[in-house]
């Protein structure tokens, strides 16, 4: 059993020397960085000290918020025939959802436009059928 080859443990300590680092977005299984999130709670001081699970619900709720986003702006743009999104249609799909309207309620975003709205009052009126010709009187004497 005595080989002259170091062995892949460090005896208990720390990592063995062959494996590979992997990521905490790795291992929670998302796209946005779990690191980053830390690093930026830590350094605006919202708290003293912050917990090892909180980065990663908080990426995993930016994630989820952005994948929102982009699936009703990717609808927003096919309504358009378009195949990139733009900011026109990140507006459309944030103001036509009731939810993220309110989230973004007091949120500008350049390059967006306004939604299409005409007032009823100033849309033509409906020429009525029948009936409501039989009482008019004509102005031709």
């Amino acid at each position: 059993m005595n080989s002259a080859a170091p062995s892949k443990s460090n005896g208990g300590r720390g990592k063995p020397r062959g494996t590979k680092a992997v990521s905490r977005s790795l291992k929670a299984g998302l796209q946005f960085p779990v690191g980053r999130v830390a690093r930026f709670l830590k350094k605006g001081r919202y708290a003293q000290r912050v917990g090892s699970g909180s980065p990663v619900y908080l990426s995993a709720v930016l994630e989820y918020l952005a994948a929102e986003v982009l699936e009703l702006a990717g609808n927003a743009a096919r309504d358009n025939k378009k195949n990139r999104i733009v900011p026109r249609h990140i507006q459309l799909a944030v103001r036509n959802d009731e939810e993220f309207s309110k989230l973004l309620g007091s949120v500008t975003i350049a390059n967006g436009g306004v939604l299409p709205n005409i007032n009823q009052v100033l849309l033509p009126k409906k020429a009525g059928k029948g009936k409501g010709e039989i009482g008019s009187v004509s102005q031709e004497f």
